[in-house]
């Protein structure tokens, strides 16, 4: 059965040796936000920040202000970079990446907060693609992607497989999946999607 997975990045970094041996995956996509420090990026002309450019962007940012620097930046800087390397090896191991550029605002109390929300997109590449598999996996718990998943099912035809973590899965998502929820708290389940050595 032709299987199609995608992953909001806030719910599973790992688990692709497993979801290609569990499922026969043709397809993985992975939705998630990056760090990009000034890095020009135009949501215009892009779909997704070019992790070798930013690579390099962010190697060179780091040299050319090392001075002026403080050394908790540069921590976070080198964080960053690794993050980025570690993207690279998810598209080796075959993951497309759809990454957005994290932004900052501001909440209710005034707090600085961090946010990549690729809810949007993650829907339309489920969407666009129906046609090409006939079997969906989904990494996220989120209630917004109800009416997506049940137009998958019920208008579609595919079969539709959630995979989340129980305690953070709205419970929406949890009734329309009935026995094909997996919960990633479940110990034995989470054992098989951290185990892979990327």
């Amino acid at each position: 059965m032709r299987t199609y997975v995608y992953i909001d990045a806030s719910n599973l970094f790992y688990g692709g040796k497993y979801l290609q041996d569990r499922f026969d995956v043709s397809q993985v996509y992975y939705f998630g936000g990056v760090e990009i420090h000034d890095f020009p990026f135009d949501y215009l002309t892009n779909d997704t920040v070019s992790l070798k450019d930013l690579e390099r962007h962010l190697v060179d940012y780091t040299e050319k202000n090392k001075k002026d620097l403080t050394s908790a930046m540069l921590v976070l800087l080198d964080r960053h970079l690794k993050q980025v390397r570690f993207y690279q090896k998810l598209e080796k191991f075959g993951f497309q990446l759809i990454l957005k550029p994290v932004k900052m605002y501001e909440d209710e109390e005034g707090n600085q907060k961090r946010k990549a929300n690729c809810d949007v997109e993650m829907a339309f590449y489920m969407m666009r693609d129906k046609g090409a598999f006939e079997r969906v996996v989904i990494l996220s718990g989120d209630g917004d992607f109800l009416p997506v998943l049940k137009h998958l099912r019920e208008i579609a035809k595919k079969e539709v497989l959630v995979l989340s973590r129980g305690p953070r899965t709205a419970k929406e998502i949890k009734r329309f999946a009935g026995d094909k929820f997996m919960d990633l708290t479940n110990n034995n389940l989470r054992e098989k999607l951290e185990r892979v050595d990327l």
